[in-house]
């Protein structure tokens, strides 16, 4: 069984990025993704009204962590601390070594690389420090720039869900990529 401890928090650092801690200080940048109707076009979840609702976000996130069930980074400009996005891993099961990764970045920041930078760092600490044997990502079939991140980082389309989901009255498709760690096994 997977045994996480997210306590002291990972920073992560990259050529341009610092991954770190989404603190109560970054309520309104927050606020912003979460509520965003370009940032959440593909993100089938309720919208941030309030900032007591992206502070309610941010307790959520802090008891996954603080119960090493998901891990959420603020993604920064390394010569800025503002969060401009957040990566995390969630649906966590533990005994089978998977785990989800998630994403969303401000729309001033699309079109750098700064996801694909991101996300390899966290595809790495997900397999050298949590011990993930596979990664998976859900993804709204029409959202083609989240499929080709995935799929540039070696991603693969295990499944095509019609109609599994339901939100905001209609039932929505899923698709289903996975990442496995070639490495674990020695091959």
């Amino acid at each position: 069984m997977l045994e996480l401890n997210f306590n002291p928090f990972p920073v992560i650092s990259t050529n341009r990025l610092v991954l770190r801690r989404i603190e109560k200080k970054d309520v309104n940048d927050i606020f912003f993704l979460r509520s965003d109707e370009s940032v959440m076009k593909y993100i089938d979840r309720p919208r941030a009204r309030s900032l007591d609702d992206a502070q309610l976000f941010i307790n959520k996130i802090d008891d996954l962590i603080e119960g090493n069930n998901g891990i959420m980074w603020a993604v920064t400009m390394k010569n800025d601390p503002k969060l401009i996005g957040n990566i995390c891993y969630w649906n966590i099961e533990k005994e089978h070594y998977r785990a989800e990764t998630g994403y969303v970045l401000h729309p001033d920041f699309h079109g750098k690389g700064l996801m694909g930078e991101a996300l390899l760092a966290v595809i790495d600490y997900g397999f050298k420090i949590m011990n993930l044997h596979s990664i998976s990502a859900n993804v709204n079939p029409e959202n083609a720039a989240s499929i080709r991140l995935l799929e540039r980082n070696n991603f693969i389309r295990e499944a095509y869900f019609r109609e599994n989901y339901y939100y905001d009255g209609k039932f929505l498709d899923s698709i289903i990529f996975c990442r496995v760690n070639s490495k674990k096994d020695g091959s």
